[in-house]
């Protein structure tokens, strides 16, 4: 076997590691905790599926790359929970560091290439950045809304905090952010989300 080949099968059997990465979201139906792989899978489904509604035109080939691998990283980095302050703090150095050993195990061309990808999903700029961190904001939204909000209650979650990631939703997805906006008043209404002076449902 060529050494290009042999790096692009170890780095294929690498991130089947992000199958054991939990996270605090629950499957619909509030079934057991789900995974990256299985966020990053449906990320992917939706941002093709909802492409009509991206704010601007976007290749969704690159855009479904995008949440295929942005949390590749938390196979070393672990998953930073979205309103967990403490952790968040550090989320940058673990994830850069994480970014360059995972990686490297690919040939340097392809390495290059996805930590491109990564980095520019990371800065938020770009239309294609936008429409995939407003799938990263929504899959897990839906999964909490079919599950009465049980992990906002849970995690006794505030409306400011969740306001504070899904704002960034309407960047990527005005339309999307419609739903989200009447979803987030159903669950503060329903008590499932602390109100807070900003947001009284």
């Amino acid at each position: 076997m060529d050494e290009r080949l042999k790096k692009q099968l170890d780095f294929s059997l690498l991130i089947d590691q992000e199958k054991n990465i939990m996270r605090r979201t629950h499957l619909s139906g509030y079934g057991r905790a789900e995974n990256d792989a299985e966020h990053a899978w449906h990320m992917a489904i939706m941002a093709y599926l909802l492409r009509e509604y991206a704010n601007e035109p976007v290749d969704i080939g690159k855009v479904m790359l995008m949440c295929l691998i942005h949390d590749i990283v938390e196979i070393e980095a672990g998953d930073t929970y979205a309103y967990d302050q403490e952790n968040l703090k550090t989320q940058k150095m673990r994830e850069d560091a994480a970014k360059e050993k995972i990686f490297s195990v690919l040939p340097e061309d392809q390495k290059q290439e996805l930590i491109a990808l990564f980095d520019e999903f990371e800065a938020y700029e770009t239309s294609e950045a936008k429409f995939a961190k407003a799938m990263d904001n929504l899959q897990p939204l839906l999964l909490n809304h079919s599950n009465g909000g049980r992990d906002w209650r849970l995690h006794e979650v505030d409306a400011d905090q969740v306001y504070g990631r899904q704002g960034k939703t309407v960047l990527g997805s005005e339309k999307l952010f419609e739903v989200v906006d009447q979803i987030l008043k159903e669950h503060i209404k329903a008590g499932d989300i602390k109100p807070t002076p900003n947001h009284q449902g």
